[in-house]
């Protein structure tokens, strides 16, 4: 729903309560572009139980369901650089000395993702870019090209139809361990002026087209307009980074706001907004740590922890103030 005020200069999106509903016993995971990592370690400071970004940042949709669905490693894809081993369908924080040591990381990675997707209530899934690059020497997409001199690969556009099929053999496959998973796609508002502004909104079209017709045709699918927040309700400079590409701070914070008013109840959204305020307790540094007034306020926020409790784990936050009790 768009709210145009003529007041406030602006049109603002605001996105109906959506399903699923997400509740602090509500297993997620968050995968693909940077902004999914920013989404899912948000969710994680607020305590709801998140895998964020577990095998790395990926950005087109065939890496992304590849990872999603995978079982095992394509050998022909470990390839070695300057006394390093990388593989061409991991981020290139996955790396390893020799082959062995690289192999054996990402089998454990592929095992704990597998297994915990099998409990996911959700998956929410950021979709970067359209474009993607084969390895010339098998055809095949690669999700980093680690630096690689360009010539060994060939960039295209991805089709509609073959990122629908993708995700459709993705969806019935993990349909088959987890019956009740949800997805919720966004199509991330970072700009990737490295294909050129005019190829970088072609290749977002082809993203949110493809997003539509997901939530359209599947069920247990859903959109969030992330990309609609930052392009047509901010829409203003200032609130990008000064690299002009990635969405500031105070554009995170907003999109965050949306994103509680979309999958929270208005329960958690009030226990979240009494959260932020044990969080910002916790964060304090004082002139004089053992003095009587700030020895007071430590146990006043100990106390205040049993009532969050109830919800969930504190007892990471009750030893950093007990640590600090005299």
């Amino acid at each position: 729903m768009i709210i145009h005020n003529a007041n406030n200069f602006r049109t603002e999106l605001h996105p109906k309560p959506s399903q699923p509903q997400i509740g602090f016993d509500s297993k997620l995971l968050t995968i693909g572009s940077c902004f999914s990592e920013n989404i899912g370690l948000r969710l994680q400071e607020n305590k709801f139980p998140s895998l964020v970004n577990p095998l790395g940042t990926v950005y087109n949709p065939i890496s992304i369901f590849k990872l999603l669905g995978q079982e095992s490693l394509d050998e022909h894809k470990f390839i070695e650089i300057g006394r390093q081993w990388f593989h061409l369908d991991f981020h290139s924080q996955f790396t390893g000395r020799d082959k062995k040591t690289l192999e054996t990381v990402l089998k454990l990675k592929i095992k704990e993702l597998s297994t915990y997707l099998s409990e996911a209530k959700v998956v929410f899934v950021t979709l970067g870019t359209a474009y993607v690059y084969e390895w010339k020497e098998s055809g095949e997409v690669v999700a980093n090209c680690h630096k690689i001199p360009q010539k060994n690969f060939i960039k295209r556009l991805l089709t509609l139809e073959e990122m629908k099929v993708g995700f459709s053999k993705l969806k019935t496959k993990l349909n088959e361990i987890n019956p009740s998973i949800h997805f919720v796609f966004t199509v991330s508002p970072v700009r990737h002026i490295k294909d050129g502004i005019a190829e970088n909104q072609l290749s977002k079209s082809l993203l949110r087209v493809l997003c539509h017709e997901w939530s359209q045709e599947e069920d247990q699918v859903d959109y969030f307009p992330a990309y609609e927040m930052m392009m047509d309700d901010l829409r203003d400079y200032r609130f990008y980074k000064t690299d002009m590409i990635h969405p500031s701070e105070m554009a995170e914070d907003y999109i965050w706001n949306k994103f509680q008013l979309t999958y929270f109840s208005d329960q958690i959204r009030k226990i979240l907004k009494e959260w932020s305020k044990i969080k910002a307790a916790l964060a304090h540094r004082p002139f004089n740590p053992e003095s009587e007034s700030h020895q007071e306020f430590l146990k006043n926020q100990l106390s205040k922890l049993e009532i969050f409790s109830a919800y969930f784990s504190t007892e990471v936050e009750k030893n950093i103030l007990q640590q600090q009790i005299v």
